[in-house]
């Protein structure tokens, strides 16, 4: 990993030095004065991700972070030679350390603590087994978190079903709902819902107000697995029988410590937002909050804690391997640089070059259209970060946590449920959506492409998220 780490310390330590040597106060991007063209280094990350694995999969697969590197540089370099070198470090420093860190060290934290617990012996990956362990993930989801819930449990689902031909649908599903829909009830449950928890959006506020809109969503996604996983199933019957690599065996469970680890992660986690000392230190112009710098140094210990008191022979049977965390390290750095100025735009509201988009959640006597804030949360968490796209609608509603649980609860409702929802429509909606993917594929199951999820996505949980506006958000 060393390799890996250094020239990420010496860009962070780079962009450290440049920002001290600049103004603290460098002023924040106008949004208003941005055209579309920023846009394009975004852009062209996501249709970098979409399709290089398919057009050029050898190069992709060795250079995935220059490519994603060059693309950051696209758009930090003009920006400099416009804006300046101060504000622009200051701009990504402020990112970085605010928004990527915390949310690569949390991802880092699960992935490294779950990676650690192995159900070993193997289950029989049936159809009512797989819908149950597909029922038990989205029922975790929202007290584990997403990702955690999803690195928890992909490992032994991919063995219950590695001797099976058809199993990538399963996979899906398991995206859309350990990865997704899953997470809806609890500030833990996925990021957007915990910044509005910051924001000041009661603990179980979610749980009562999605609770119906994710048990619909649930249910019609596990009745329709079911089905589906029966057809493929029987198609296996017509096939000559093949070995299973990991046979049925008695189930027991490795590494328990960590388990009291990942309860750790979420109490850690839920101290940031309840424990506000006042207290906050500046880094290079950045206001870094105690709560927040204790909250990323605490996941750090117990994610190397993890690591170290973890038996090898448990990374070992569970193939445990830093790549799908690099990767998703990799990919999320171009895109939390590159997303920087579509979110500025987007946060002009009116005044900025995406006016259009954000007058369809405003009816002509002002009143907000939850039908459009759920789409249009929904379709932009697709394929920006989920986070801070509901940071945008929420304060494009008012801002005010009171005001939107009160007399715009549904507007919450349908901000809150489209950032979680939709964001199992990409690859890139939900970090866990990538990195199960990878896992995945390093165990030789054949995902569907970037657009072949979409297909996916499109035929199945469109028509659902149709009828979840229809009886909940109209």
């Amino acid at each position: 990993m060393s390799d890996r780490l250094l020239p990420i310390c010496s860009w962070f330590l780079a962009f450290v030095l440049i920002a001290a040597s600049s103004s603290a106060s460098a002023s924040d991007i106008d949004g208003a004065t941005l055209s579309l063209i920023w846009a394009t280094p975004f852009v062209g990350v996501l249709l970098s991700i979409a399709l290089l694995p398919l057009l050029a999969a050898n190069l992709w697969h060795h250079h995935y972070g220059k490519i994603a590197a060059v693309w950051a540089l696209l758009f930090a370099a003009p920006f400099a030679a416009m804006y300046g070198v101060g504000q622009t470090s200051h701009l990504l420093l402020h990112t970085l350390l605010l928004e990527y860190f915390p949310f690569i060290i949390l991802l880092l934290a699960l992935f490294t603590v779950c990676g650690g617990i192995r159900l070993h012996g193997n289950l029989h990956g049936s159809p009512g087994m797989n819908t149950g362990l597909l029922a038990i993930g989205t029922g975790l989801a929202s007290w584990t978190g997403t990702t955690g819930a999803a690195m928890l449990l992909i490992r032994p689902i991919l063995r219950a079903n590695d001797s099976r031909r058809y199993n990538a649908h399963v996979v899906v599903f398991f995206i859309f709902l350990v990865a997704n829909v899953g997470g809806s009830l609890t500030p833990l449950g996925d990021p957007p819902l915990f910044l509005g928890f910051l924001a000041g959006v009661d603990f179980f506020w979610t749980a009562r107000h999605l609770l119906l809109p994710t048990l619909f969503l649930t249910g019609c996604l596990l009745l329709i697995f079911y089905f589906l996983d029966r057809h493929f199933y029987r198609k296996e019957d017509k096939l000559p029988a093949q070995s299973d690599p990991t046979p049925d065996s008695r189930l027991g469970l490795d590494g328990k410590r960590n388990l009291i680890l990942l309860g750790a992660v979420v109490g850690v986690v839920l101290l940031s937002g309840v424990w506000r000392p006042e207290v906050s230190f500046n880094l290079a112009g950045t206001m870094i909050e105690l709560q927040n710098a204790v909250r990323d140094l605490a996941l750090l210990a117990i994610a190397a804690l993890s690591y170290f008191t973890t038996p090898r022979k448990v990374h070992e049977e569970n193939h445990f391997s830093w790549e799908p965390i690099v990767e998703v390290a990799k990919l999320f750095a171009a895109i939390f640089v590159t997303i920087v100025p579509v979110i500025a735009i987007l946060q002009a509201g009116v005044d900025g070059a995406l006016a259009p988009l954000v007058k369809l959640v405003t009816a002509d006597n002002g009143k907000p259209i939850d039908p459009a804030y759920f789409w249009l949360a929904g379709a932009l968490s697709s394929f920006l970060d989920n986070a801070p796209t509901y940071l945008v609608f929420f304060n494009l509603a008012g801002g005010d946590a009171r005001q939107l649980m009160g007399p715009m609860a549904t507007t919450l409702a349908a901000i809150s449920a489209g950032a979680v929802f939709m964001g199992a429509n990409t690859y890139i909606g939900n970090a866990p959506n990538f990195m199960v993917k990878a896992i995945a594929q390093h165990r030789g199951v054949r995902m569907p492409s970037f657009f072949g999820f979409m297909f996916w996505s499109g035929t199945i949980l469109l028509p659902l998220f149709a009828l979840t506006t229809w009886l909940f958000f109209s």
